[in-house]
């Protein structure tokens, strides 16, 4: 009997989709709060990795603060990197772009996409770290969806500079849904943030050992 192979791809790939606890209004995949040591955090870019990277990198987390077209593929084909992922500390999920400019349902799949990485590698064992990101209210209905309460999370600062107010706005908004125990923060953060942040500068994580 011949099988339709193209068929069975898709069915699995379905099952991949929906095969995780589902959080919030609009279903989005729950990722499960998990421990690092806060107090040394250093961040390697998802594009400074490589296969059997050195034991010094290793130790750091990985992280996504760059644009989407060099991580897509972490999406759309997740078995593809997952090996050379798995050999980190941590993985901070995909910061997949929330810009206010973008139609609200570009927007809602891109915090999906970022949460749905993150179940699919907690699933496969591996210690994950939820980047949060938001645009104006109107995505405050689903941007903190897919994360638990009192839970260490990221933010990036990279293009935040230029409208404070509405950052911070999202921000509080964020301290008051999600109460972190703490916040990996990507880049300066402002004076005004509050609450137990762990800044971690851009140069730093390009400080990789070739």
């Amino acid at each position: 009997m011949q099988v339709n192979t193209s068929k069975n791809m898709r069915a699995n790939t379905l099952f991949m989709r929906n095969s995780y606890e589902k959080h919030g209004k609009w279903n989005i995949p729950l990722i499960k709060k998990q421990e690092i040591d806060t107090t040394d955090v250093s961040l390697i870019a998802c594009s400074d990795t490589k296969a059997n990277d050195k034991q010094e990198n290793k130790k750091s987390g990985v992280h996504f603060f760059v644009d989407d077209y060099r991580f897509n593929g972490i999406y759309n084909n997740p078995k593809r990197s997952f090996q050379r992922y798995a050999q980190y500390a941590f993985l901070l999920t995909p910061d997949f772009s929330t810009y206010a400019d973008m139609d609200m349902w570009r927007q809602l799949e891109s915090v999906a996409k970022n949460r749905w990485c993150g179940a699919y590698w907690q699933s496969k064992g591996l210690t994950v770290i939820p980047t949060i990101s938001w645009s104006t209210p109107r995505s405050y209905d689903f941007c903190f969806d897919g994360v638990e309460k009192n839970a260490i999370v990221a933010i990036g600062m990279i293009g935040c500079k230029g409208n404070k107010t509405e950052f911070m706005r999202g921000y509080n908004a964020m301290l008051d849904k999600l109460e972190p125990t703490a916040i990996i923060c990507f880049g300066t953060p402002f004076e005004e943030m509050s609450e137990n942040i762990i800044p971690v500068d851009y140069r730093s994580s390009r400080k990789v050992v070739r």
